[in-house]
């Protein structure tokens, strides 16, 4: 597999969870009959909530593809 490849693969993977962390506030609080803008503002949490845990999982993996380079660390 290609740089190219695992960087557009990586790339669908984070727009998949940024979506399923997004929409899913917006679903849950359909359930209490929202107005208009109660449910923009949980799609806008949703986003907000979708983005951190996207960077934290990018830092996350970041952390396991390097750990061998990291400086201070000793086998």
């Amino acid at each position: 597999m290609s740089e190219a490849e695992r960087d557009a693969g990586n790339r669908r993977i984070k727009a998949v969870i940024l979506l399923i962390v997004a929409v899913s506030p917006p679903l849950i609080a359909l359930q209490f009959d929202p107005s208009s803008i109660e449910l923009l503002a949980a799609l806008g949490v949703g986003v907000a909530l979708g983005l951190v845990v996207v960077w934290y999982l990018g830092r996350l993996g970041k952390e396991f593809t390097g750990g061998s380079r990291r400086p201070g660390r000793r086998r």
